[in-house]
């Protein structure tokens, strides 16, 4: 009974030696997480080392996989250790999973993943000119990883009132909107900000510096260079007819004559 035991637990270990040892691990700079994320920031470099453990695999080559699309590697990068750097970190990267495997055997292979952090594109300032009745839309982008934690808007130096300038503002996780149909120069003219908080990178603004005009005269470009078009050629086609009627009666006449 002691010796089957004893042959059970020798298999065992034989067994979760092997898979400790013949493997590919990645190592990665910053570090991973338990859960293969790496946590980074824009414009930053992540370097990843590809590796085999195991002896009988160190001359075999390695493939890269970026969202399960092939990396092209040089020449010498793929044989028993391979690398792959990214720098730098963009916003297209958050998500992005990398996977190595072994070229002869797909089954050994390990990934990770990467989790780009980032806060809101909102800085300076606009200047912004509207004519009166017309359209005024202002707009910020607030995307960030993660979200930000809240968004505000001012209209010189207060908050907006929305009731008393007719104002509609809208956030969808991406933008923050304020818009109206028709300005009004008395309601709408002056500074506006709009601002978003975030957990990581702190409080961001955008200003806009909003002018509005009185109503001027748009020349109806295309319809008059239409009707132009249509006025010379209608003259065109009566000097042509004109000049076909002339030729007739000279030619009547020499006819007549002879």
């Amino acid at each position: 009974m002691k010796s089957m035991f004893r042959q059970v637990f020798l298999q065992w270990l034989l067994c979760s030696c092997t898979t400790q040892v013949l493997g590919v691990l990645i190592q990665t700079a910053p570090g991973t997480s338990t859960d293969g994320v790496i946590v980074t920031e824009l414009n930053k470099t992540v370097s990843l080392v590809c590796h085999i453990n195991g002896s009988s695999y160190q001359d075999e080559n390695l493939v890269w996989l970026r969202n399960g699309a092939t990396i092209s590697l040089k020449e010498g990068n793929t044989e028993g250790r391979s690398s792959v750097c990214i720098t730098p970190v963009i916003q297209a990267d958050n998500g992005a999973t990398f996977t190595c495997y072994l070229s002869k055997n797909s089954s050994l292979r390990d990934s990770i993943t990467l989790n780009v952090t980032y806060g809101p594109q909102l800085s300076g300032s606009e200047e912004i000119t509207v004519e009166k009745e017309e359209a005024l839309v202002l707009q910020c982008d607030i995307w960030a990883n993660p979200p930000v934690q809240s968004v505000s808007w001012t209209f010189n130096n207060t908050n907006v009132d929305l009731e008393a300038t007719g104002l509609l503002e809208t956030t969808d996780g991406f933008n923050t909107k304020l818009s109206n149909g028709r300005a009004v120069k008395s309601l709408h003219e002056g500074t506006y900000e709009c601002s978003a908080i975030h957990a990581i990178y702190g409080r961001h603004t955008k200003t806009f510096y909003v002018t509005v005009t009185e109503k001027t005269f748009k020349f109806p470009l295309f319809p008059m260079i239409a009707g132009l078009v249509v006025v010379f050629l209608t003259i065109l086609l009566a000097i042509i007819a004109r000049c076909q009627r002339i030729m007739k009666v000279t030619q009547s006449k020499h006819k007549g004559r002879a």
